[in-house]
């Protein structure tokens, strides 16, 4: 009889509620986490189950499904692309903003010295009235230039100078000779040889080339770097960083230690793997913003850009004047070259007219206000501080990206390690693709670097040569630098004034003598297997 009521005890304990067991721990706040993310709950476990089934995470006990698995480490891989992409779209902002800002002074200071041409020029006369078009032209084509045209810049102020200097002989020529066009071909042909205006054609076209390539480099310096940051923001993330941004980021929801951040180091650890061809761009990178500070810094080393700009109308009003002070000589020496166009008759009303006009001014006494010197300044010091913040980035991005999701440095003894809550112990790995040879949490095959990053690289490395040669005043081809890899352009031109395609060049030429040989080895095969059965035939008799 008493052993009825003690089964009865016993049976009432086991069916009572009580503490849950370790592998019947409740599920309920991963549950409600997972459904806040944007999931159903459909095979979602209420209590902790055997994770042999984990393919990315440690195989303990868990609350995650391989289903679960699968959806959280797509939404870690969304989450971390989207925060490079967040990242990469705020630097490409900064970079379009210091561009907008460049071009906007740049064009200011062109236009300011474009409209200072008629109070420069009015006291020439009849050789500013009559010739506005051609002034109006040489600043049309300055303008295309440093929007990307092809025009050769050294070839188009010779244009300039020799069509000048064509103007001012014809205006100062006896009013009984009438020049022939082929007789005013031959003067412009003078242009170099008798140095008509002096010293200033080649002083003034040494430093408006040195300006406008300098600053056309600059400005589509700044556009290439934005696009280069554009480009390696959207690269896919490889499919071992998949997994290992799901060990590091939802791992701990599946383990029940939701509240626990994962350490420092091993995130710096994850980010570096995921991260690792993207710090490769870095010594390139790195070369482009210093040689763009350097350029940046050129603007006001004199002749300051301002003052090369402003001061081209006063150049050219000093070159027509050192002309008409010299036109007996210069006239006389045309005459040799050119022979002489009729008899000699009386001297251009307009030519006295103009003489005795002309005073003793000069390109110096056109400098800009000083208040121009001033927004230059700050102009080059915003540029080269904002240009410097940037100087890092490919490799401070595993850092900024894990100071959103890793517990801070006072709390590296109960943090996420990949495992549990402890303290994560491996070193943290270098930057770089082939330093990531060690690293315990991103498996990376080093011989396959990513092809698109490799070719920003490159990218860089062919604006960073066109800066170095803006630099010592060297013009060159300025193809839009994103067709040079990618095919796909960014430049600054618009309609006409892009620059023209050209023939694809090739690195090296096509290795003919080799074409020619496996032909030549073809024919011999060819012949020898003709005579094979022959030579069977005989061997036979």
């Amino acid at each position: 009889m008493r052993l009825r009521p003690l089964l009865c005890v016993l049976v009432c304990l086991f069916a009572a509620p009580g503490p849950v067991s370790g592998g019947e721990r409740s599920c309920a706040d991963l549950r409600q986490f997972y459904t806040g993310k944007g999931f159903t709950l459909a095979g979602v476990p209420q209590t902790e189950i055997s994770g042999e089934h984990l393919r990315m995470c440690p195989q303990g006990m868990t609350c995650c499904t391989s289903t679960m698995e699968e959806n959280l480490a797509n939404l870690s891989t969304r989450e971390t692309e989207g925060l490079i992409r967040e990242a990469g779209r705020s630097l490409q902002s900064s970079f379009n903003s210091l561009h907008r800002s460049f071009d906007s002074y740049f064009t200011d200071l062109h236009s300011r010295s474009e409209r200072s041409l008629q109070e420069a020029l009015s006291p020439l006369g009849a050789l500013y009235s009559q010739n506005t078009r051609l002034y109006g032209d040489l600043y049309a084509d300055l303008r295309q230039y440093y929007r990307g045209s092809a025009l050769n810049l050294d070839e188009t102020l010779s244009e300039f100078w020799s069509r000048l200097l064509e103007r001012t002989f014809k205006t100062s020529a006896p009013s009984d000779v009438i020049l022939s066009e082929d007789y005013l071909e031959c003067v412009a042909k003078q242009q170099e040889t008798l140095r008509p205006f002096g010293d200033i054609p080649r002083d003034m076209k040494t430093k408006v080339i040195r300006a406008f390539v300098t600053a056309r480099s600059f400005a589509q310096g700044l556009m290439i770097s934005g696009e280069v940051v554009k480009r390696v923001s959207q690269v896919s993330l490889s499919s071992e960083c998949v997994k290992a941004l799901m060990k590091l980021v939802y791992c701990p929801h599946c383990r029940g230690l939701a509240s626990v951040k994962p350490c420092s180091n091993y995130c710096s650890n994850v980010m570096k793997g995921c991260l690792a061809n993207q710090a490769d761009l870095d010594p390139e990178w790195q070369n482009l913003i210093d040689t763009m500070i350097q350029v940046a810094s050129s603007f006001s080393t004199e002749p300051s850009l301002d003052v090369v700009l402003s001061s081209i109308p006063a150049r050219i009003y000093e070159a027509v004047h050192y002309l008409q002070e010299n036109m007996d000589t210069f006239t006389a020496k045309v005459y040799q070259t050119c022979g002489a166009p009729g008899e000699l008759g009386t001297e251009s009303p307009t030519l006295h007219e103009q003489r005795r006009k002309s005073g003793s001014l000069t390109a110096s006494e056109y400098k800009p206000s000083p208040t121009a010197g001033v927004i230059l300044e700050m102009q080059v010091s915003d540029l080269s501080s904002k240009l410097r913040e940037m100087r890092q980035y490919w490799i401070q991005l595993p850092i900024a990206l894990c100071s959103k999701l890793a517990a801070g440095s006072t709390n590296q003894e109960k943090c996420w390690n990949g495992i549990s809550k402890a303290r994560y112990l491996p070193e943290v790995m270098a930057d770089g693709l082939a330093n990531q040879i060690n690293n315990p949490e991103v498996e990376l095959d080093i011989t396959k670097p990513d092809m698109t990053i490799r070719q920003q690289i490159m990218q860089l490395k062919i604006m960073s040569n066109r800066l170095k040669n803006a630099l010592d005043g060297n013009d060159v081809d300025f193809q839009d630098a994103s067709d040079d890899i990618s095919g796909s352009g960014s430049g600054m031109c618009v309609g006409s004034q892009c620059p023209r395609g050209r023939p694809g060049l090739y690195a090296y030429p096509p290795d003919n003598n080799r074409v020619t040989g496996a032909s030549m080895c073809q024919t011999r095969l060819c012949s020898l297997l003709f005579l094979l059965p022959l030579l069977i035939l005989l061997l036979q008799r």
